[in-house]
């Protein structure tokens, strides 16, 4: 592998370009320290170009929301036959989708929390103090308003009191078109990360994450200090074994490959919870990611690595 050259996909136009950029830079520094060849790439409009004249062994998707996230990325790496680490594009837009990934989920037999969406265009039609009433109605409070695309809890907001939905609205509308309002479940918050070896895809220990606000917003995700993370998630041995079952299945049943981050939530009786699965995860200073590879045992270096060569040889 030290003769490979490995292209590290990170930034893009997205929203979150910036954690993007941090994800890559520590991806970068870890493969560096394992003796391969890295270039560290922007995503712009010459992405195609480059790709065709610097072709690369490899290249490794750390891009976070929009084109990384949503299949487009992938798309052009299949189209131009450019091995990566990472999810396929069907793939990535059956997670990216949340609704989609939810309904595919429970389908499958696992349990995800009561959820409506609508689009900004039937509250603006039907008025929309109407569709808010039917909304609590069928979901109850408190519950949680997020865009149905989109990561890093961009405009996701827990509502508690009926009159806190509107502006709760406006915020998660400023980030997409469409609004996913999920029934607000209580428990342990934990992320489970999956890595696909040579016997298939394997749950790594558990991250339980606890935010110092009890919400696990944008500022609690990326800002050290705000949110405390235990490694393994300090659960039962059932609930443990649950939610690595439903991280496994999640990568299985939405097609992901090589690497996959199911969030979920434990609640008091034990059962858990389904709200979403990433397929190009973080991994900064404070992403769980790096946690779980960590308490596994492993390095995110040698991890990366052995996807790298799992891409090349496919």
């Amino acid at each position: 592998m030290v003769d490979r050259t490995v292209a590290v996909l990170a930034g893009g136009l997205s929203h979150e370009r910036d954690v993007s950029l941090r994800s890559g830079r520590r991806l970068s520094a870890a493969l560096k320290s394992e003796g391969l060849g890295i270039e560290e790439w922007d995503t712009d409009a010459g992405l195609l170009e480059r790709l065709r004249t610097q072709r690369p062994d490899a290249v490794v998707v750390a891009l976070h929301g929009g084109e990384g996230e949503n299949g487009s990325v992938q798309t052009v790496l299949e189209m131009l036959d450019v091995p990566f680490v990472g999810t396929g594009s069907q793939g990535c837009r059956r997670a990216w989708d949340k609704p989609t990934a939810k309904a595919l989920i429970e389908n499958a037999g696992f349990v995800t929390p009561s959820w409506v969406v609508l689009p900004h265009s039937t509250f603006r039609e039907l008025g929309a103090q109407a569709v808010l009433d039917a909304m609590v109605e069928q979901l109850g409070l408190p519950l949680i308003l997020k865009p149905d695309q989109g990561g890093s809890a961009l405009g996701t907001q827990v509502v508690r009191e009926a009159a806190e939905l509107p502006a709760a609205m406006v915020g998660c509308f400023a980030y997409g078109d469409t609004v996913l309002a999920e029934r607000f479940v209580a428990g342990v918050e934990v992320a489970v990360t999956v890595i696909e070896g040579e016997n298939g895809p394997e749950a790594l220990p558990a991250v339980e994450i606890v935010p110092e606000s009890g919400v696990y917003d944008y500022t609690a995700r990326y800002t050290a200090g705000l949110t405390d993370f235990f490694t393994p998630a300090r659960l039962d041995d059932a609930a443990a074994k649950a939610a690595a079952e439903l991280a496994v299945a999640a990568h299985r049943v939405l097609g992901l490959r090589d690497i996959s981050r199911t969030d979920a939530i434990v609640a008091e009786d034990g059962t858990v919870h389904f709200l979403e699965v990433n397929p190009s995860p973080g991994l900064t200073e404070t992403s769980t990611v790096p946690m779980a590879i960590d308490a596994a045992g492993k390095s995110l270096g040698t991890v990366f690595a052995d996807l790298i060569g799992r891409a090349i040889s496919r």
